[in-house]
């Protein structure tokens, strides 16, 4: 068995589907830029309050800088390459809330 077959099993093992890894990608660009969408303001953000750990932080951040123009289907294999151990536990124990971060900076010309 490949690396990388035996990584698709692990995540499926635990329970990550493409959903967990697209909320992933766009949580890491939101993480990277909270005002994305809203241009010319700066938003400050507590992500520690919010229960990301620093180190977490860092790690996606770059993802999010990475894929920043990316719609948030990147292959999961890819993502998961992309994260560092202590990002994957954190990935892994938050999966099915990441949607919610979306919800804290919705964009202006939402209706």
């Amino acid at each position: 068995m490949s690396q990388m077959d035996k990584e698709l099993l692990e995540l499926q093992l635990l329970g990550i589907k493409p959903v967990h890894f697209a909320d992933l990608v766009r949580t890491a660009q939101l993480m990277y830029n909270p005002a994305s969408c809203m241009s010319g303001i700066d938003i400050e953000v507590d992500w520690e309050e919010l229960g990301v750990p620093n180190d977490v932080l860092e790690n996606l951040r770059v993802l999010g800088y990475e894929y920043r123009y990316a719609l948030p289907d990147v292959a999961p294999s890819i993502v998961w390459s992309k994260l560092k151990p202590e990002t994957r536990v954190w990935f892994v124990a938050n999966k099915d809330e990441l949607w919610k971060f979306e919800e804290y900076f919705p964009a202006l010309d939402e209706d």
